[in-house]
């Protein structure tokens, strides 16, 4: 039966940061977890993570990914030198990871991952999926995964950061650190059910871009012309910006059906841009020609009422079941890029509580990252710009 624990930090140095969430999170048992998963801010050194985490518990697997900052039972913090941990204890886990995930291989190489658990483990109902969050194709990793398992089984996690400039962020597994990597758990305790559920409080705004010329995830024209050139020009801004300044405003949102917009609380599902090369667009998903995609701007009000209805509606699912951990994902421009920090705080303040146990928060391990994965409409989807939460829950 596996167990939870979960602790975060602010601390510039890595291997002290580290030493702490472990003692922080298991007291005086850290060297018995058997799977520790690391967050870590961009300003850390993630081969230190690991070595460090290896010398306290010799016999865990260990998972860590980066990220803009981090969110834990503790709150949220959002510099350089953040980093939050979840150990965990038990063995009803197996794990798969890989190297060279990019955009024309992301069917093929979560595919290969997800027939390395299936080989493992008969049992596995939820798999918690991390991968790079630069040049990749969400829903062909989506896609290579329920080919093996159907789609009856939950994937939530997110993909991995930088401080939201689309330069480089990092994956580690154990003792390797990768830039373009990508790992899942396979949860296999009979006893825990996850609940996911996303939502981001955008709206759409003037006429959509129509995709005219595409590869893969890869945009090349919009209404027939060069694709950057295009997008940069309607967000006013001049031709040398960068995917990190376009990513606070530029978000792109695909129009929903009327019954998937009323679970979604939005009527589009957003998507954000991590990478171009010349005037090419690398979309975080499939984008094929004839596609519609609006410019979104961020709605405060509807921003914390959808957070609201959300978390009741999850809380309401689970009912009076035991809440043992929960896993978050949220885009970074809805931290300190979005709101100031009294306003941040609130939103997760509105989130966290309604799952306390015994007036405690649950063990937490959150991340702003580039994008979250949370089921909608009862399939497994890949979402930007949102929150998104997944509880696991025991009986």
């Amino acid at each position: 039966m596996l167990q939870f624990f979960s602790a975060s930090t602010r601390m510039v140095n890595t291997k002290r940061g580290v030493s702490e969430l472990m003692e922080a999170s298991m007291g005086d048992h850290f060297s018995d977890a058997d799977l520790l998963i690391f967050h870590s801010s961009i300003g850390h050194n993630f081969q230190e993570i690991l070595d460090q985490a290896k010398e306290m518990a010799p016999n865990a697997r260990i998972l860590a990914a980066s990220c803009c900052g981090v969110v834990g039972k503790e709150g949220v913090s959002e510099s350089m030198k953040d980093i939050a941990l979840m150990a965990i204890k038990g063995t009803e886990f197996k794990i798969a990871s890989t190297d060279g995930v990019f955009g024309h291989n992301s069917y093929v190489k979560s595919k290969e991952m997800a027939q390395s658990l299936k080989s493992q483990c008969d049992g596995i109902n939820m798999i918690y999926f991390l991968a790079s969050g630069i040049d990749i194709d969400d829903d062909a990793c989506i896609r290579g995964m329920e080919e093996v398992f159907g789609s009856e089984v939950t994937i939530f996690g997110a993909t991995s950061a930088d401080n939201m400039k689309g330069f480089v962020n990092y994956q580690g597994v154990d003792n390797q650190v990768t830039e373009h990597g990508a790992f899942m758990v396979g949860f296999c305790d009979p006893s825990l059910k996850v609940d996911t559920q996303a939502t981001h409080g955008f709206v759409a705004v003037g006429e959509p871009f129509v995709v005219t010329k595409s590869t893969g995830n890869i945009i090349e024209e919009f209404n027939n012309k060069p694709a950057w050139e295009e997008y940069l020009n309607r967000l006013g801004l001049p031709t040398d910006s960068t995917c990190g300044d376009s990513i606070p405003i530029g978000a792109l949102g695909e129009k929903l059906s009327p019954e998937l917009a009323k679970e979604y609380g939005n009527e589009h599902l957003l998507r954000v841009v991590t990478k171009h090369e010349g005037s090419h667009m690398h979309y975080a998903t499939t984008c094929p020609v004839g596609t519609e995609l609006w410019l979104t701007k961020r709605d405060e009000d509807l921003i914390f009422s959808e957070m609201d209805r959300m978390v009741n509606d999850m809380v309401t699912r689970i009912g009076e079941r035991e809440v043992v951990a929960v896993f978050h994902a949220d885009c970074l421009a809805r931290g300190r890029f979005l709101f100031n920090r009294i306003i941040k705080e609130e939103l997760v303040g509105k989130m966290q509580t309604p799952f306390y146990v015994n007036g405690e928060c649950p063990p937490w391990l959150g991340m702003y990252g580039f994008g979250e994965f949370a089921r909608l409409g009862g399939k497994n989807t890949y979402h930007n710009y949102t929150t998104a939460l997944y509880v696991i829950y025991r009986g």
